[in-house]
C-alpha cells in the first residue's frame, strides 16, 4: 500500500508551502474494502460494513528511506457474517466517516465469511511517498 490519497497530498503540500497547517490525527485507523471504488478520491464505497465490522487502530514505526511499517498486528473483530472479498485497505484519520489518508490494494485478496478474522501482521502494512 503506498497511495496517498487527493485529501493527504492536498493537506501536505499546503502545510510545506506555508500556506494552511495540517495537524495529524490523534489516531490512525484501518479500514478494509471490497473493491477500489475511488480511494484517491476518498469515496468510501466498497467498505465492508456488518456483520461486527469496524475499522481497527493501527500504528507505524518511524519511517526509513521513504517508507513507514506498521509497528503492531492489527486484528479485525470476528465477522458475525460474510464480508466479501478483501480486495483493498486503507489508513483512515476516524472510526467512521473520515478521510482516506493512505490505501492500496492487499497482496493476495481474502475471502472473509463468518467466523473468520482478518489480520495483519506487524510490519506487513507499509506507507511509502516517492
Amino acid at each position: 500500500m503506498s497511495s496517498a490519497s487527493d485529501y493527504l497530498e492536498d493537506k501536505v503540500l499546503d502545510h510545506t508551502l506555508g500556506n494552511a497547517v495540517y495537524s495529524q490525527p490523534a489516531t490512525l485507523y484501518l479500514g478494509l474494502w471490497t473493491a477500489d471504488n475511488g480511494l484517491e478520491a476518498g469515496t468510501l464505497t466498497g467498505e465492508v460494513s456488518g456483520g461486527s465490522y469496524a475499522r481497527e487502530t493501527v500504528t507505524f514505526g518511524n519511517s526509513a528511506s521513504g517508507t513507514a511499517a506498521t509497528d503492531a498486528t492489527v486484528t479485525f473483530t470476528t465477522a458475525t457474517a460474510n464480508w466479501g472479498t478483501i480486495t483493498h485497505v486503507a489508513v483512515m484519520d476516524a472510526a467512521t466517516a473520515g478521510n482516506v489518508l493512505y490505501h492500496g490494494n492487499v497482496s493476495s485478496a481474502k475471502l472473509i465469511e463468518s467466523a473468520d478474522t482478518f489480520q495483519v501482521s506487524a510490519g506487513n502494512l507499509t506507507v511509502s511517498m516517492n
